[in-house]
């Protein structure tokens, strides 16, 4: 079976050129290219000429994609109240994670502190600079299930974000794309010195990297990369 799906990859593979596609250009080819029969999800994966190491080299964000991201997404609200002490024993003791984002109001983040080593690895700790600690929370609550997407640069200097599912419309997929692209753009840290973005690339769950050029989108945003 391994090998049936290496022949497939490869065959896919070998219909992307070497050389880089515009976002539009790059949505179509893993459409095309796809050979799974699930609908997997599309991801972009931006390498950045930033230092994560230094904090004023951080790049980090959200985005709320315009055609969402194909799934209900279930959110953890932690208010105050009486069932708080019940719910934050629950995600320490039974390592309860069956949700895909946390949003608490300021004066839990005490109460919380508790939760960073569970809740941190994973990306879920609510954060100011991400919209996820708010007083706000029914607008916070509707972005998230809107598609909202956080992307935070690894310790390598790479940006990776889902942008959409492969049986989306190509139309939506490239907005998807290009929104978290652009949102990446934003987000260059004054401090970066250089070249902004290395490389970037688009790719389905199963299928290859496609190369792709953001000099069209940075032009557009007067943000050089």
């Amino acid at each position: 079976m391994a090998q049936k799906q290496g022949k497939k990859y490869l065959a896919a593979a070998k219909q992307v050129e070497a050389r880089s596609y515009s976002v539009s250009e790059a949505v179509g080819l893993a459409q095309k290219i796809k050979f799974t029969k699930f609908n997997e999800t599309v991801e972009v994966h931006m390498r950045l000429g930033v230092d994560p190491k230094h904090a004023d080299q951080m790049v980090r964000g959200t985005v709320v994609l315009p055609n969402g991201l194909g799934k209900s997404k279930k959110v953890l609200v932690i208010a105050s109240g009486e069932k708080v002490r019940e719910a934050i024993e629950k995600i320490i003791k039974e390592n309860w994670l069956d949700y895909d984002a946390v949003i608490a109001t300021p004066d839990m983040m005490r109460s919380m502190a508790r939760l960073g080593k569970v809740l941190g690895p994973r990306g879920l700790m609510p954060n100011p600079k991400t919209g996820t600690v708010t007083t706000d929370v029914a607008t916070a609550v509707n972005e998230v299930k809107a598609g909202k997407v956080e992307f935070r640069v690894d310790k390598t200097g790479v940006v990776h974000a889902p942008v959409g599912k492969i049986q989306f419309e190509t139309t939506k997929l490239v907005e998807n794309a290009e929104s978290l692209i652009s949102a990446v753009l934003r987000a260059k840290p004054s401090a970066a010195k250089g070249k902004y973005v290395k490389s970037a690339t688009l790719c389905s769950t199963m299928g290859p990297g496609i190369s792709i050029d953001v000099s069209e989108l940075s032009s557009k945003l007067a943000i050089a990369v």
